[in-house]
C-alpha cells in the first residue's frame, strides 16, 4: 500500500520539527508502512519504497528501523501532551472538554500515525520505551489532574480519580484502531462527540 501524496501533506504536519525534508519523508513513509504491515513485518526496503528513496537512504538518517520507531513513538506522544497541556481555558468543564475534543480528533485525523503510536510499543529497546513511558506518564498525570480540578471545583462527580483518567485515554486513544476517513463523522465531528460523553462520564451538571 503507498500512501497518497495528500496524506503524505496530512501527515507531515505532525512531523514538522523533524529536519531535513528527507528524514521527514522516511519518518512518515515508516508511520505509513507500519501501520499498514505492522512493525516485524515490515522491512526497510518497504519503508525506502513507500518514501520513494533508495534502501541505503535510510540509514543515513536513521540507525536502525527501531529508530524510526522510536521517533515516530516520541514524537506522536510528545505531540498528545503538547494538546493536553496546550489548553487555556480556567473553567474546570471547559478545559476538559477542550483538551478531550484535541486528543480525540488527533487521534482521528493522525490515525495512521496514531495506531503506530500507540500499539508497536512493545518493538521499542527497553531505553526507548522508558523514553516513551514518561511521556505517557506525563499524559496521563494532565488529565488526571484535569479531573481532580473539576472534583475540587465541585463541577465534576468522580469516586475514582485515576479510573475515570484511564477511561478517557482509553476512549481518546481507541479512535486511532477504529477510524476511517471514509465514515459519517469527520474528525471534528468525532472530537466533539468524545467531548460531550467524557463530560457526561464525569457527572457534570
Amino acid at each position: 500500500m503507498t500512501t497518497t501524496s495528500g496524506e503524505f501533506a496530512l501527515l507531515d504536519e505532525t512531523w514538522s520539527s523533524v529536519t531535513p525534508p528527507a528524514a521527514r519523508r522516511m519518518l512518515i513513509a515508516a508511520a505509513a508502512a507500519f501501520s499498514v504491515r505492522g512493525y516485524h513485518a515490515t522491512t526497510t526496503r518497504d519503508i525506502a519504497a513507500q518514501a520513494g528513496m533508495s534502501p541505503a537512504a535510510v540509514y543515513i538518517h536513521y540507525r536502525s528501523k527501531e529508530e524510526l520507531l522510536f521517533q515516530i513513538s516520541r514524537i506522536g506522544h510528545a505531540t498528545s501532551l503538547s494538546l493536553l497541556t496546550g489548553v487555556t481555558e480556567a473553567d474546570p468543564v471547559a478545559r476538559l472538554a477542550e483538551a478531550v475534543r484535541a486528543f480525540a480528533s488527533w487521534h482521528a485525523e493522525y490515525h495512521t500515525t496514531a495506531r503506530v503510536v500507540q500499539y508497536e510499543l512493545s518493538a521499542l529497546t527497553p531505553e526507548h520505551l522508558a523514553e516513551v513511558v514518561e511521556l505517557r506518564r506525563r499524559i496521563e498525570t494532565a488529565v488526571r489532574d484535569m479531573v481532580s480540578a473539576g472534583v475540587d471545583a465541585g463541577v465534576f462527580d468522580v469516586p475514582d480519580v485515576r479510573g475515570a483518567t484511564l477511561a478517557v485515554l482509553s476512549l481518546c486513544i481507541d479512535v486511532a484502531r477504529w477510524y476511517q476517513p471514509t465514515g459519517r463523522r469527520t474528525p471534528a465531528e468525532i472530537g466533539d462527540l468524545y467531548a460531550d460523553l467524557v463530560l457526561r462520564m464525569v457527572g457534570t451538571p
